[in-house]
């Protein structure tokens, strides 16, 4: 019967794919007491999804489900809140697709029968991820009688978590079934002619080679054209689409860093001065170092190169003896004692061979290590390594070479390896456990042999004490509590010569450069108002932000839509100019083309020089060398050989270009081509018709208000 732990590590990639993850808790706190039952909806609502409101009992709920899933799919135990970002994303677009497209599938009456799931499940047509899942490894064929097994057990025969986890993978069975009958239906309606296949293969395989003049807006002066308030108007009105804007909410903030204090200095200085004489006289170095060290003891062994500079004169140049000790001295914030523990002749570098056996439960590591015993064993008796390796190993990449991973020096292999590799004599065999599993090592040669040394660092970090931080708290607390409004900010911030920066955040932002959880933060920005002092939950406008006491104030906030013409007036002004000098430019273009065809002459008389491009068909996006042009390289598209065309407004100035040669293309196989549109069309098709439904409906997302 196939476990829990197989389907997780046999799933891989596959049911990924196909798997949601999700998040962890959130306290509803005083939330679920207040109010009446209407009030109460409002304020926990996570979003609406084309009229469906998501309250937050229901989207945690999935979450919590979603995260045991997860776990069951990976090594960690807990997560980290970039995952729990991630988790959050992923867990709400399900939802949206989930109520997106199950209104559509309804629609059209798709849905998967009793039949096909027995089919998908244990029938003939197993589907991809069963398949996966019970394939036996030796004979590389699908175990039926596996699948079979394990679902008669379902229900009484496995832990909950496994029939749960099951039950999950049953619904992403289903649910990948249902979209791809409704991509196939998309699919099925999607055809492409004879005349578009021809007309792709032309736009292809068509090479235009064409002179061309530019001239650039930059060469007419803004005193040459004039814009009226009018004409600012009517462009931002014919383009309003331009200047949509997201919600965004602009900080300026000052931070107090909590840095320690000349007194923290001294007092860490007393305490490796104090304690510097018990160092020298105690006859266990790695057991003091790590009862009063705050760095435990490092287990490695260093050349001279590999130890900070102070520390490797001594030992190596010095001629340091074993239980001296160096110090202290200042490093990186922190007081240092250095004490010689031990120095020996050792090879820099070694070679071995290893098999590796991966364990996933702790009866697999029961069983694993009496495997290990028994191939020790049986090399030791003479039994062929490289055999062996190919046969056991779970390291392919090094099972092919006879288990030989190559000559490798410290620092490159997990500590438990290394150090097996490292203290072996040659074609010595040792076992040791790491996170990848359990590995029979064979050291089968060793490198040069150089002085190295272990030395034991005892090592007090200067931090900053509480009195530290009651005293940065305190100088956060005066400003804070002088300058409460906006301009008392800015007059206090100049006045006292501080640094202020500026963050601009949309709603579901979680960081700002150089500020720890930075969430809190922005969150609350969205519950201030313009040009206020930004206050926490608790009232306060100071936020303890990793080591930085934070006092921010909302300059500005802008809503979603269209920016407001006086927002982008700026915007708006530079997009005439550029209108305005272009209607000029063809103006003056038009008038020296007036009976001449003569790119030269007209170049000229323009000021400026006639260039070519070669070899550019109507799929281009770009001129090499003058930037992107469409509407250039549709004019030139469209003409004749040594036919020439009127002034043309482009994005970087006014062209006017003249055709000298259309090399057209041999491929005109015109089934093929319609072949590889067609594909290209359905690809297209099933990312496509979910955003156009996605579309379609009123989204609203709330999850800000709680994360």
């Amino acid at each position: 019967m196939a476990t829990l732990q197989k389907i997780r590590t046999k799933a891989g990639l596959l049911v990924a794919i196909v798997i949601g993850i999700s998040l962890a808790a959130f306290i509803l706190g005083d939330m679920l007491n207040s109010g009446s039952s209407l009030f109460q909806k409002n304020q926990l609502e996570v979003g609406e999804i084309d009229g469906e409101s998501i309250q937050y009992p229901d989207f945690q709920k999935k979450l919590e489900e979603l995260g045991e899933i997860y776990k069951m799919n990976s090594p960690q135990t807990q997560l980290d809140e970039n995952t729990w970002v991630q988790i959050r994303e992923q867990t709400w677009q399900n939802m949206v697709r989930d109520i997106v497209m199950g209104s559509v599938y309804n629609n059209l009456g798709i849905e998967i029968s009793s039949d096909e799931l027995f089919d998908m499940l244990q029938g003939t047509n197993l589907h991809p991820i069963v398949q996966q899942l019970f394939t036996d490894q030796n004979t590389g064929m699908v175990d039926r009688g596996a699948v079979v097994r394990f679902l008669k057990n379902l229900e009484t025969g496995v832990a909950p978590e496994q029939r749960d986890y099951w039950f999950y993978l049953e619904q992403q069975i289903v649910d990948e079934r249902v979209q791809t009958k409704y991509n196939n239906m998309v699919g099925k309606g999607l055809y492409v002619t004879s005349e578009e296949a021809q007309n792709s293969l032309t736009s292809k395989n068509n090479q235009i080679s064409f002179d061309y003049i530019s001239v650039s807006h930059n060469t007419v002066a803004d005193s040459l054209v004039v814009i009226s308030e009018k004409d600012l108007k009517d462009y931002y009105n014919a383009n309003e689409n331009i200047y949509t804007q997201e919600k965004i909410r602009r900080i300026e903030f000052i931070t107090y860093n909590v840095r320690p204090s000349v007194q923290d200095f001294e007092e860490a200085e007393h305490w490796i001065t104090d304690i510097k004489a018990e160092f020298e006289t105690a006859t266990d170095n790695i057991q003091f170092v790590n009862s009063n060290s705050d760095v435990s003891f490092e287990n490695t062994w260093s050349k001279k190169e590999d130890l900070p500079e102070n520390i490797g004169a001594w030992v190596f140049d010095e001629g340091a003896e074993i239980n001296t000790v160096f110090g202290y001295y200042l490093e990186n914030e922190a007081y240092k004692l250095a004490k010689l523990h031990a120095v020996e002749m050792m090879p820099d570098s070694v070679q071995a061979r290893h098999i590796l056996l991966q364990v996933n439960t702790q009866e697999e590591l029961v069983m694993q290590q009496t495997l290990a015993d028994s191939l020790k064993a049986a090399i030791e008796s003479g039994s062929d390594f490289a055999t062996l390796a190919l046969t056991f190993s779970t390291d392919q990449g090094s099972a092919i070479q006879g288990g030989d991973v190559g000559l490798f020096g410290r620092g490159q292999m997990v500590k438990p390896f290394e150090d097996a590799a490292f203290n072996n004599a040659i074609n010595e065999i040792t076992i040791v456990t790491s996170q990848f599993g359990i590995h029979i090592v064979q050291t089968t040669d060793l490198g040069s042999k150089t002085k190295q040394a272990q030395v034991a660092f005892m090592i007090r970090n200067v931090v900053p004490s509480t009195r530290t931080y009651q005293d940065t708290y305190a100088l956060a607390s005066k400003f804070a509590g002088e300058n409460t409004s906006m301009d008392e900010f800015n007059a206090a911030v100049t006045e006292q010569k501080l640094n202020k920066r500026v963050a601009s955040v949309v709603e579901n932002e979680r960081q700002i450069v150089g500020i720890e959880n930075a969430r809190i933060l922005i969150r609350a920005a969205y519950e201030s108002k313009e040009g206020e002092i930004i206050l926490s939950q608790q009232g306060s406008p100071i936020f303890e932000l990793g080591d930085n006491f934070v006092i921010a104030i909302l300059a500005e906030a802008t809503d979603e839509g269209i920016a407001p013409f006086d927002d982008v007036r700026e915007r708006v002004e530079l997009s005439v100019l550029k209108e305005k000098k272009a209607e000029y430019l063809v103006e003056k273009a038009n008038s020296v083309l007036e009976g001449n065809t003569d790119l030269v002459v007209i170049a000229s008389e323009l000021g400026t020089t006639v260039q070519n491009a070669t070899n550019i068909n109507f799929n281009a996006f770009q001129i090499p060398g003058v930037g992107v042009e469409p509407a250039v390289i549709g004019t030139v598209s469209s003409l004749e050989v040594d036919q020439t065309s009127t002034p043309i407004a482009g994005n970087n100035g006014v062209f006017i270009v003249k055709v000298t040669s259309i090399n057209q293309g041999i491929d005109q196989d015109i089934t093929g081509e319609q072949t590889r549109l067609a594909q290209s069309l359905n690809f297209r098709a099933t990312s496509q018709a979910f955003e156009a439904h996605r579309n379609s409906v009123e989204i609203t997302d709330k999850r800000s208000k709680f994360y």
